[in-house]
Parts: C-alpha cells; structure tokens; sequence
C-alpha cells in the first residue's frame, strides 16, 4: 500500500500541473479572445454591409412603386378638377423625385 501512495501522487501532480497549465493559458489569452470578440461585433463585414445596402435599395424601389400607384390614382381625380388631388399629386411627384435619385439604375443587358 504504501508503494501505490507515491504513484498516485505523481499522477495527480501529473494531471494537476497539464489543468494548471491549461487555467494559466486562459487566462492568458482572455484579453485577446474578448477584444477580438468586441472588434467582430464593433465591425460590420462586407457581406453584411450589401446586404443592408440591398435591403435599403429593395425598401426604396417599393415605395416608389406604391407612389407612382398613387400618383396614377391622384392624376385622374386632379384632370377631373379637383384641387386637393392636384395638391397631394404635386407632393407625391416630389417625393418621387427625390426618391430617384437614390435608387440605382441597373444598366441595359
């Protein structure tokens, strides 16, 4: 019995040093596993930034489309003469103008 007493020590001084060098490596290594971390969440990828460039182009095509909807709506009622549809026309068609000059224009295949 005593003769495995050793042993066992020496296994577990074994084991317990390979936990400790393992827990000082962590340590070690935290501040630049968390700063890497931050930057990742801090930065946005290019693929990410087409992506919400897509989006906001997408959002901007389809209110022009509901506007011009609404503007060939307004068009009629204001040629049949009434005033308020001319007003609403008039700010719709700006709104437009203002619209397309932020959406790209894709080019003739």
């Amino acid at each position: 019995m005593p003769r495995i007493a050793p042993l066992l020590l020496c296994g577990l001084a074994a084991l317990l040093s390979g936990c400790l060098a393992k827990t000082a490596l962590d340590i070690a290594t935290a501040p630049v596993k968390i700063a890497s971390k931050g930057a990742d969440l801090a930065t946005t990828s290019q693929s990410e930034a087409d992506q919400n460039r897509g989006r906001e182009i997408r959002k901007r095509e389809e209110r022009y489309g509901r506007l011009g909807r609404q503007r060939e709506k307004l068009s009629e009622k204001c040629d049949g003469g009434q005033l308020d549809a001319c007003r609403d026309l008039a700010a719709i068609e700006a709104e437009m103008r203002e619209l397309s000059s932020s959406i790209p224009v894709e080019p003739d295949r």
